[in-house]
């Protein structure tokens, strides 16, 4: 064969595989993305007779290589409302190291129980400093109950992780198909398996069975744009719920303060009002330096900073109250904005943590 036809075949050869290996590469199927998941306890794994472990409870997922490509991690397994608050400091930090170190990560399961779910939620929503999905899962029924949904919730949990469209949404909320920001959601029922419920905001999304689908985005601040770096904080301050009900006694909230709270968070009547001698116990509160927060035990509405005329004339005396509270300790009173109560307190004790100036914590309660 002549030299010229020799190369010219030679040519036709190399596009050949040149064209079969483009073909090739263009129809092989992306790697899942990579999503850990950080195993904390609660009802999902509370099996008769031991709890399941975080390898059992992905090991419990029909098709998960679909999604994600699993993997995971034993942070605690215990219920819910035994996590205290050095261990929520722990897994935010932990949540914080994986994404800091491994940047193949795409995205973070957490399960809970739901009893508190809505509370570590909303910690890790502050806490967590990523633009990557961090995903808080539960469920309502056990492992060794008839009808059990952990497998289900998890599953689209990690769904929602793998989600590209997740991302910059802040911590998420998966249980029942319906995906809840961790700052509206909140558990609405003992028992029934639609528990959670972002009342009047709406879900932000669903799982459905061909894909993970988002109809509106969270405008308070979360996650990567937070100010709350937990890198030095190895404690929380202490802070205090107090309900407001009819003949309500003052000296609860007094009883708080001396046992050492930083801050008291009252859970108001309707837009805030508050019954028998509580307004002393507030006042008591107020001149030893400790900050109260105004919300509503309502279970939705704003309580509304006030409005406050610095070039207003002091008021009037009152004979019937000598010692009136002074402009600076009126500033600790803290409008508690849409916030519920025990979400408020997340939010008041990582504030204090980082600042004692009334100005900046009412701030923060009107941006996250």
């Amino acid at each position: 064969m002549p030299t010229c036809a020799r190369r010219r075949n030679s040519l036709i050869a190399a596009v050949a595989v040149t064209l079969a290996l483009g073909t090739a590469a263009a129809t092989q199927t992306p790697a899942p993305p990579r999503v850990r998941l950080v195993a904390t306890g609660g009802t999902i794994s509370n099996r008769t007779g031991g709890r399941l472990s975080a390898e059992e409870l992905v090991k419990s997922m029909p098709g998960i290589e679909r999604y994600a490509a699993p993997e995971f991690e034993q942070f605690t397994n215990l219920a819910s409302s035994e996590l205290t608050l050095a261990q929520w400091l722990g897994l935010a930090k932990r949540v914080n190291e994986l994404f800091a170190t491994d940047a193949g990560i795409e995205g973070v399961v957490v399960t809970s129980g739901t009893d508190t779910l809505e509370e570590l939620a909303y910690f890790l929503n502050l806490a967590v400093r990523t633009e990557k999905p961090v995903v808080v899962v539960g469920s309502m029924r056990n492992p060794s109950t008839l009808g059990y949904e952990g497998a289900a919730n998890l599953l689209e949990g990690f769904r929602v992780a793998a989600a590209p469209e997740s991302r910059g949404k802040g911590v998420l909320v998966v249980l029942n198909d319906e995906i809840n920001a961790a700052r509206e959601v909140t558990k609405t029922d003992a028992l029934r398996l639609n528990t959670f419920q972002s009342r009047g905001y709406g879900v932000l999304g669903v799982v459905d069975a061909d894909r993970v689908a988002f109809f509106r985005s969270v405008v308070k601040r979360h996650t990567a744009k937070s100010e709350f770096d937990l890198s030095n904080v190895s404690s929380l301050p202490r802070v205090d719920v107090i309900m407001v009900y009819q003949g309500a006694d003052g000296d609860l909230i007094k009883a708080a303060v001396d046992h050492g709270a930083k801050g008291i968070v009252v859970a108001g009547a309707g837009a805030g009002a508050t019954s028998g001698t509580q307004q002393d116990g507030i006042a008591y509160a107020l001149r030893k330096g400790v900050f109260v927060v105004t919300t509503t035990r309502t279970g939705s509405g704003r309580i509304a900073p006030p409005r406050r005329n610095p070039n207003a004339p002091p008021p009037a005396a009152n004979p019937n109250n000598p010692n009136p509270l002074t402009p600076e300790e009126q500033r600790r009173r803290i409008a508690g904005e849409d916030l519920l109560p025990v979400k408020a307190r997340v939010l008041l004790m990582l504030a204090l943590a980082r600042t004692s100036d009334p100005a900046e914590i009412q701030r923060m309660f009107s941006e996250y």
